[in-house]
């Protein structure tokens, strides 16, 4: 307690300081360190064609058997049938081109949208040539397994136009012992629905595939995400998956990037679902189809009115991490002044605006509070001076000073820490948000989910940051923490180098109207100190 006394506005510094920093050593840690390990595993994954494949089933008594069968089976398939790049259909939709190999999976999806463009100018193209691939089936019979690998699947239509009506495909497969059928239905909007059947009985399994691989950084999650019947939801973050998972009733599993997602979804009759590690320990979701199942399934980016035009809980697959439950909210309020605005730039500047406001009681209430501990500052050291050799009279003093005052030690620093979750919560949802890809705001920034390409954005934040420094009330005595303190705007601004464009123009615009509240808040003071003397 006296030591709390004694340091009363460094305490407050010194919280505000371990958040921040708490903030730099994650980025840091992710850019320097996770970064490069998960790219080395990438390069890895490239040269050892396999390892992105769950391993054969053998034979079991029933699908729960089965899936334990699954997983301990050391057979694997063929590179070569892994890699199989014979196209047997194309289906053409309003969003995206599919293409469907020999095996009757899903080995190319292609997003049509003009924003939807990589770092060479193309179309975005979802998967890679050697991962897992959606709607591949494996049999629990390890026989039938392997000639399946061996089989064609046959097509009814080579070339599908469902650009404006919805188009049915059914591909078959006759193996010795059992009559594959897959039946689709595709949708102008992209999604389908697909009927899987096999005769003699016949079980089998269904993967949603390996998860898009456009991008995979570390500032987002990527793996797997499952929703249960409860409506409770699971993640499964690549390279963290140790042992098969069982689960039943389940709505819907996607595997997905920070932008995009392959899910799988039935929201009328539950799914059971066997997730598999990789050699990577990497989440690989396979549906238990018995010999026959029904489901619907979106292979694309992760936009909220798609997903919400699909089903409402399909919203869900967009994950925001511990602060879901304020983030989700938060994305709605940026989604409705976008329809009345119509620019994300400005969207972004509106809404953390209105996030300023909303907060406003607290960021005052904590700036009075430091004001008024800046003032106290030189009572407080001929106190603690008076009293050094007494520690429990110089805490006494000083908290009758406060009373009397009106100060509290944590005034400034409590409603700091109930703004982090506010401040994480739309951090998460500018991060997540791929409705900012292609999105322009103005003359240079031409893509607000992209760094700022002449780092103007980031250098306006680092120098806005120093300036709110320098305005704030500063009581600390310890000359480490002021160090530290003075070098947060050159870091900050190093990371942001990199981040979104979107995210950096929130930060900035934050840090503009913090800078006029505690402005305004200094002069309020001021004048009251002129007229006192």
């Amino acid at each position: 307690m006296n030591n709390f006394n004694q340091d009363n506005g460094g305490m407050q510094k010194r919280m505000l300081i371990m958040t921040l920093v708490v903030f730099v050593f994650f980025i840091a840690y992710e850019f320097l360190v996770l970064k490069p390990q998960q790219e080395a595993k990438q390069a890895q994954a490239q040269t050892q064609t396999t390892q992105n494949s769950a391993p054969a089933v053998e034979q079991g008594t029933n699908v729960s058997a089965s899936a334990e069968n699954m997983s301990k089976s050391v057979n694997a398939l063929s590179s070569k049938a892994i890699g199989s790049n014979e196209i047997i259909t194309q289906v053409k939709t309003k969003h995206n081109i599919i293409e469907i190999d020999n095996l009757g999976r899903i080995a190319q999806v292609t997003l049509q949208d003009k924003q939807y463009i990589d770092g060479n100018h193309e179309q975005i193209k979802l998967f890679e040539a050697n991962q897992l691939r959606p709607l591949e089936v494996r049999f629990a019979d390890v026989n039938v397994n392997n000639e399946a690998f061996k089989v064609n699947l046959i097509a009814d239509k080579s070339n599908v136009d469902a650009t404006s009506s919805t188009q049915k495909v059914v591909l078959t497969q006759n193996l010795t012992d059992t009559v594959l059928t897959k039946e689709f239905t595709f949708y102008p909007d992209g999604h389908y629905d697909l009927k899987i059947s096999s005769t003699n009985d016949k079980k089998f399994f269904i993967t949603n595939g390996f998860r898009p691989n456009v991008l995979a950084d570390m500032y987002a999650d990527h793996g797997m995400y499952v929703k249960l019947n409860d409506g409770t939801m699971e993640l499964v973050e690549d390279g963290d998956l140790s042992k098969t998972n069982n689960y039943t009733g389940i709505k819907f599993v996607s595997n997905f990037d920070r932008y995009y997602a392959t899910v799988i979804y039935n929201f009328q009759q539950s799914l059971a679902v066997t997730v598999m590690p990789d050699s990577q320990n990497n989440p690989q979701a396979f549906i238990h189809g018995n010999d026959n199942i029904t489901f619907s399934g979106y292979l694309g980016p992760k936009e909220f009115n798609t997903l919400k035009a699909l089903n409402p809980e399909l919203t869900d697959v967009i994950e925001y991490g511990w602060f879901t439950f304020i983030a989700k909210p938060m994305f709605v309020l940026l989604q409705y002044i976008h329809n009345m605005v119509g620019n994300w730039g400005w969207t972004i500047v509106i809404v953390t605006i209105l996030i300023k406001l909303v907060l406003y009681p607290l960021s005052y209430k904590g700036m009075v509070s430091m004001q008024k501990l800046k003032d106290l500052a030189p009572k407080i050291k001929e106190i603690q001076e008076k009293y050094k050799d007494d520690k429990q009279k110089a805490s006494m003093h000083m908290m009758e000073l406060y009373k009397k005052n009106g100060a509290n030690p944590m005034g400034g620093c409590l409603p700091i820490l109930l703004q982090i979750p506010v401040f994480f919560a739309i951090y998460r949802v500018l991060l997540n948000a791929i409705e900012l890809k292609g999105a322009e705001w103005i003359f240079w920034i031409h893509d607000l989910a992209e760094m700022d390409p002449y780092f103007v954005l980031p250098i306006l934040m680092g120098v806005s940051m120093w300036l709110q420094q320098k305005i704030t009330p500063n009581t600390m005595q310890d000359e480490m923490q002021k160090k530290i303190f003075q070098m947060l705007p050159i870091v900050f601004t190093f990371f942001f180098l990199w981040f979104p464009a979107g995210l950096t123009l929130y930060w900035f615009v934050n840090n503009v109207f913090t800078i006029a509240q505690q402005y305004t808040i200094n002069r309020m003071f001021e004048k009251k100190r002129a007229i006192k003397k």
